[in-house]
Formats: structure tokens, sequence, C-alpha cells
């Protein structure tokens, strides 16, 4: 009696130990399945809407899109971003405003306005030498979702973008307003895989027309993206990598970045960028707000 009572009191907090883990377990793994659940209403929420194909795609922070992949009808949105740069001699200061709406299914068309001020770090560099407060340019675009594959949840779009350069405040009432032109086409892959990871490319040449220039400068852009939607959210943690080529020059940065959802129609998006091959940029922040009005679902 004596050994089945010492037996007793060994096995009693193994047993114990035993129900506790058994119970953590399926907790969890009911929190993973309610996970999975929520990603698969989500994604049907976003792809069942309309009687278009649509499918769910992270789309990047820094270089956005024109409106989602596959927009539907009536789909709009508006974005407030603003940016720091740390430059050698001046820090950058960049501000946006946009707005995206989509008059017809899968097309995307898009206002932006977009400011640059600039600020001198140290006492050294003369006022002269730094570029001058402006807003960059009136920018338009288009961007029309050509293919659309559920099966393989695969997106493939092209877009246009036209950028007609102003010059700096100061200059204002001096000469021309209007300084130039910038062609930029483009095409992006979008690809998720399972629920929750996203892969997407952006690249295309981009052409800038200076009138007090001859000639055209040509360089290319070539981003590629990665994300990792959250379990049970609509947030996001991923990456930029952002890259440059022309005129044998090759510039690079890395760009982390999160989206959190803020309620079902304001996400904020944070981004930082760390520059691989940029003889004068150091690191960079940038901060993007992102409304979509509700809407009229056909």
């Amino acid at each position: 009696m004596c050994f089945f009572g010492k037996m007793k009191r060994c096995l009693l907090p193994v047993f114990f130990v035993f129900l506790f883990v058994n119970a953590s377990a399926q907790e969890q793994d009911t929190l993973q399945q309610r996970n999975r659940q929520t990603d698969s209403l989500y994604i049907l929420e976003t792809e069942s809407k309309g009687k278009k194909a649509k499918v769910l795609h992270a789309e990047p922070l820094y270089i956005d899109l024109i409106r989602d992949l596959g927009a539907r009808k009536g789909e709009q949105e508006w974005n407030v971003g603003l940016g720091l740069t740390d430059n050698n001699d001046f820090d950058r200061y960049s501000a946006l405003v946009e707005y995206e709406f989509a008059p017809v299914d899968r097309l995307g068309l898009e206002v932006e306005l977009p400011f640059t001020f600039y600020y001198r770090n140290n006492g050294k560099t003369h006022k002269d030498s730094i570029p001058r407060n402006r807003l960059n340019s009136l920018k338009l675009a288009g961007q029309y979702t050509f293919l659309v594959s559920e099966r393989f949840n695969t997106s493939l779009a092209l877009g246009y973008i036209h950028e007609f350069e102003l010059s700096p405040f100061a200059d204002y009432g001096k000469g021309a307003l209007w300084t130039g032109n910038v062609y930029n086409p483009f095409f992006v892959a979008a690809k998720r895989w399972g629920n929750n990871v996203h892969t997407l490319l952006y690249t295309g040449p981009y052409f800038m027309q200076h009138f007090d220039h001859s000639g055209v400068v040509t360089r290319w852009q070539i981003n590629t993206n990665f994300h990792y939607m959250i379990p049970g959210t609509r947030n996001f943690i991923g990456v930029e990598y952002n890259k440059e080529v022309g005129h044998g020059d090759f510039d690079m940065t890395i760009r982390p970045q999160l989206r959190l959802s803020m309620a079902d129609n304001l996400m904020i998006g944070i981004v930082a960028g760390v520059p691989i091959s940029r003889e004068n940029q150091r690191f960079s922040t940038f901060m993007r707000l992102i409304y979509e009005p509700r809407h009229r679902h056909r």
C-alpha cells in the first residue's frame, strides 16, 4: 500500500502536466484554425464582391500601385505620405497627396501631387548648393490589369505614369512653370502563395526630358517585393528592393515595412530605407496613411 501510495503521489503531477499540455495544444490548434478561417473569409470578401475576378495581393508601400490589381468599378482610395531622407549635406522632406479610383473594372487611375523640401544639416553647406523647395510635378497615371488568374492566385498589369515637372517655388512668376516631362510605362506581376505570402514585381523604364537640356535621360526601375500578411488580420510585414539602373550606374535601396489596420477603411504604412550603393544618401523613413471611402459593389 505504501508503494502504491508513493506511485500515486508521483504520477499525479505528471497527469496534471499532461492535461495542461494537451489543453494548450488544443487551444493553439483552435487559434490557428480560427486564423486560417479569418484569412479565408478576408480573401473571400475581397475576391468575391462583384462580377469580375480579383485576387488579393499585398501592395508595396513606397512604390505603390495605381489601385489594387484587378480593381473593380467604384473603388477609390486617398493617400497622404510623409518622408525624411538623410543626405550628407542636407535633409530632404517629402510629402504627397494622392487620389486613386477605378472608373471601370480592372482600370485604375491616379492623380498625385508630390512635394519636396530641403534643409541644411550642417553649417558648412552653402544654402545655394542644395536643391530648392518645390511641388515636384503633377503626376497622372493609369493601370490596367489584363490578367487575373484565380487558379494560380496571379495578376498581371500594364500601366503608365506621366509627370509634368514644375519649377521651384522661388521661380514662380520668373519663368516657365512647366519645366519638363517624365514618361514612365511599367509592368506589374504579382502572385500570392497560399493565404499569407505575397510576391510582386514592378518594373519599367522612365524617360526624363527637361526643356533646358537637349536629349532624354533614360533609367530603369526594377522593384521586387516580398510580404507576409499576419494571420487573421489585414496587417503585413515585408520588404521592397527598389533598384535603378542607367548609364552604367546601379542604385538599390532596401525598404523594410509594415502595414497596420486602424479601422475597416483606414490603414497606416511605415517604411524604413537602407541605401546599398548610393553615394550621398543615407537612411530614410516614410509613412503612408491610406483611406478607402466606402463604395457600392455591383
